[in-house]
């Protein structure tokens, strides 16, 4: 294929391809870093330090457990529903050693999720954080979960007596404990597991790592099945577009993005072991005066985020007196950045932000920003090595340059299909060719750009009107902090654009945002309805659920 970006857009050091099979699974990388780095850090949370050979101590016992005290076998499904708590990462490579197929699992899912991910995925165990256990105990009994094991904030901290008391009443405030009877505790697992053996299983590239389920913006939310090799791919991929810059053993990832989610299970958790880099936990995000009060502890070398998170943590009181003199790259990604946000993240910290993309069924990163791009040029960048793209008409044939069109991607990071739904797979992988659903361009500049969501299109009197303009125009505006488009029915123009919008205070002036957006649009683009929310709904990533504001609008 040709890859003219490669030559003119790739910094120098990045290589154009990289080998899937340099490494036979993710335990590979893992035992090699635990030995490679022992003594680093390799998890920050709540102040405590876990080491490279303390996580490998616990990941062993862990996946001792799972095999030896109850009976997984290679291939077994674990499902994991815990935040960004040093649990997280040893429950996942634990279940890697034991070659146990890991199951992300978002902590607030209603029972109806809950119940559809364990059914669908065959789970037999389950990791949870134990506030949320009264969900899982509602469906436990219509789904395969044979063994329960519960977790506390205060589990592998390493605190003792009233310190320990301290964290659990700041963490928990007012929600309470569930204990699930028969349930087995996290540091009891652990302390079983240690007075076992693991017997070794080999891994290959072609067993199933995650099933790793779709957010669920199109549609059911549907499992991703990602091997090996496509994740060691991804991982490789990743670290060769910031290996230039990467110092081993020195380098401090904030990761406030949930570890579940596939953009930080792969950019943060996985893709860092390669440097003996350190990921700083941050579970409760929201908290943002916490996660100001635990960024001015650390020197943050990289930083990983999406548009809410960024605009979140620049309206903290604290954030202008943090000290950014180690941060190296600023990554967005999950939705689009808006330019207000970017352009102010970067005057305050000194760091452009850089955009990719990506999307569970490739891993997920697709293309990357180079780190050597030191302003916000509102395109994801450019392919990563070993990856191959095409824009497409509604035919399938190749658009015209500089023409929109969908964004088609093949490369070792593609998943190998949806868990059990051949047809679905079908649907949108084609000769090797995985279609994102997603619309593009290919700039002059060999950037390419997400224009939208192919299904979020909308329609005014046969012009296409793409949301993300809409949204970034209307978020402009002084008073809004978040908006969401869709398009309603017209009678005059078939459809027409409505905006839900989150104001920062008081009453919308609606005059003055349209006229504000006349500024900015073509006439028929602007907005014509708006409607005031107190929170627009969201993905745990902070990516507005436009499918949720057309229910909203269907039930009205």
């Amino acid at each position: 294929m040709n890859r003219p970006w490669q030559e003119t857009l790739y910094p120098p050091g990045v290589p154009t391809e990289i080998d899937p099979d340099a490494h036979a699974s993710i335990n590979d990388v893992f035992q090699e870093s635990v030995k490679k780095f022992a003594s680093k850090p390799s998890f920050i949370s709540m102040g405590y330090e876990l080491t490279y050979a303390q996580l490998g101590e616990k990941a062993e016992a862990f996946a001792a457990f799972l095999q030896q005290d109850l009976g997984l076998v290679k291939g077994d499904r674990l499902a994991i529903m815990v935040p960004n708590l040093l649990q997280y990462p040893i429950a996942l490579f634990g279940a890697q050693l034991a070659g146990i197929t890991v199951v992300n699992v978002n902590p607030l899912y209603t029972e109806r999720e809950l119940r559809h991910q364990l059914q669908d995925s065959g789970s037999k165990a389950i990791v949870i954080f134990e506030i949320f256990a009264h969900t899982l105990e509602a469906v436990i009994d219509d789904t395969p979960v044979v063994n329960v094991i519960t977790t506390g904030v205060g589990d592998c901290l390493g605190l003792k007596g009233k310190l320990l008391n301290f964290v659990v009443r700041k963490v928990k405030k007012a929600v309470p404990a569930f204990q699930l009877p028969g349930a087995i505790g996290f540091n009891e697992a652990l302390a079983r597991g240690a007075r076992l053996s693991l017997s070794p299983v080999t891994v290959c590239g072609d067993d199933i790592a995650f099933l790793q389920y779709t957010g669920g913006t199109t549609g059911v939310a549907k499992g991703a099945v990602l091997s090996q090799r496509n994740i060691i791919a991804n991982m490789l991929q990743t670290r060769a577009m910031i290996e230039p810059i990467v110092e081993e053993g020195n380098e401090i990832m904030v990761t406030a993005l949930p570890l579940y989610h596939i953009y930080a299970l792969t950019c943060n958790c996985l893709a860092f072991m390669f440097s003996g880099g350190s990921n700083l936990l941050i579970a409760n995000p929201r908290d943002m005066d916490g996660f100001v009060k635990t960024l001015s502890k650390y020197r943050f070398t990289f930083f990983t985020g999406v548009n809410t998170l960024f605009n979140g943590l620049m309206n903290t009181p604290g954030f202008d007196k943090l000290d950014f003199s180690a941060l190296k790259v600023t990554m967005a990604g999950g939705m689009a950045t808006q330019r207000a946000v970017a352009e102010k993240w970067q005057e305050k910290t000194g760091c452009a932000v850089l955009e990719g993309f990506g999307l569970t069924e490739c891993s997920p990163c697709v293309a990357v920003s180079p780190y050597t791009q030191d302003y916000f040029s509102g395109a994801i960048g450019v392919p990563l090595p070993s990856t191959d793209v095409r824009l497409v008409d509604e035919n399938g044939e190749d658009v015209a340059a500089g023409e929109p069109g969908e964004l088609l991607v093949k490369g070792p990071q593609v998943m190998q299909g949806y868990y059990q739904r051949p047809e679905a797979t079908a649907e949108v992988i084609r000769d090797g060719w995985l279609a994102t659903g997603d619309i593009a361009t290919l700039g002059e500049d060999g950037l390419l750009r997400i224009v939208d969501r192919k299904k979020d299109m909308i329609l005014v009197s046969g012009f296409n009107v793409f949301p993300n303009e809409i949204e970034e125009v209307v978020a402009m505006h002084e008073s809004i902090a978040t908006a969401g488009a869709i398009g309603v029915p017209c009678e005059q123009t078939g459809e027409k654009v409505r905006v839900y919008v989150e104001v920062h205070e008081g009453e919308l002036d609606t005059e003055a945002l349209i006229a504000h957006c006349r500024q900015h649009l073509t006439a028929y683009k602007v907005p014509r309805e708006f409607e005031v929310m107190d929170e627009l709904p969201k993905t745990p990533v902070g990516k507005v659920l436009r499918k949720d504001l057309r229910k909203l609008l269907a039930e009205a």
